[in-house]
């Protein structure tokens, strides 16, 4: 269901026209730029700004968005939190009173810093995710000299994590209507069997799935047609624009260098 949804998001959404790679060289120097940083201003200006354009000019539901962004949001808050209370020194800004635990000005900063960067980075990776579907993506990343293995590398993990994800969730469904689940010791029994059947199951789909693209003709490189798109086809003005934007960036960078929340 997350696989039609995410491409079915990717093939009709708002900047679906857009050219393909001038929308690759947009997300990578965006993110580029936000991880450069060391201030929290830029990566934070670079969160609003890439959900704002995957909202109102992608056109993705903004519930959606929000569910996609969910997972890494909560990974960097956590680490916003134990590096405020584990990492740097300086004066305390908050004391807990529990085992000595307090918040750092250092600790606080430098944990701010990870979780704005995380979120800059995910935001510029979503836009790519939800405006260009993957076959397109991988094409694309060629360009960027990224060797050929390792685009279809991660053209096969991205096809076989939802199979893997499809093939747990049938497979759990029938253990619950067949009440597997209805105590703690049916709970371990049931999850154990379907960890060794799913790796099992698994194992024969990717099996099967390496014979039917021999019988097409496979022969270690997969072929995807490329559309006839260069740096010379963006155009001078979403060109000007790109540069402009990123120019933009960087002087935010420069003069946030020091910049301390607290």
């Amino acid at each position: 269901m997350f696989e039609n949804t995410l491409d079915n998001y990717a093939h009709s959404n708002g900047l679906k026209d857009m050219n393909t790679f001038f929308k690759v060289l947009f997300a990578i120097s965006t993110m580029l730029v936000s991880l450069i940083s060391t201030s929290p201003a830029v990566p934070l200006l670079v969160t609003f700004l890439m959900s704002a354009l995957i909202i109102f000019q992608a056109k993705i539901p903004w519930k959606f968005y929000l569910k996609f962004l969910a997972i890494p949001f909560t990974f960097g808050f956590l680490s916003f939190i134990f590096m405020s209370l584990f990492f740097g020194v300086g004066a305390h800004i908050l004391d807990l009173g529990i085992f000595n635990l307090a918040v750092t000005e250092d600790g606080f900063n430098l944990g701010l810093l990870v979780f704005s960067r995380v979120m800059g980075g995910f935001t510029c990776m979503a836009f790519l995710a939800l405006t260009i579907p993957m076959t397109e993506l991988f094409s694309e990343l060629e360009r960027f000299r990224i060797p050929q293995i390792v685009t279809e590398i991660a053209m096969l993990m991205y096809r076989y994590i939802f199979l893997f994800l499809d093939e747990g969730i049938n497979m759990y469904h029938a253990q619950e209507t067949r009440l597997g689940y209805s105590s703690y010791r049916k709970s371990f029994k049931s999850l154990g069997m379907l960890g060794s059947n799913l790796f099992i199951r698994t194992w024969v789909k990717g099996e099967q799935a390496h014979i039917a693209m021999e019988s097409r003709g496979y022969n270690g490189s997969m072929r995807t047609l490329k559309p006839p798109e260069s740096i010379r086809s963006i155009g001078i003005l979403n060109l000007a624009l790109l540069v402009s934007f990123e120019v933009f960036l960087l002087i935010g960078v420069y003069f946030t260098w020091n910049m301390r929340i607290i």
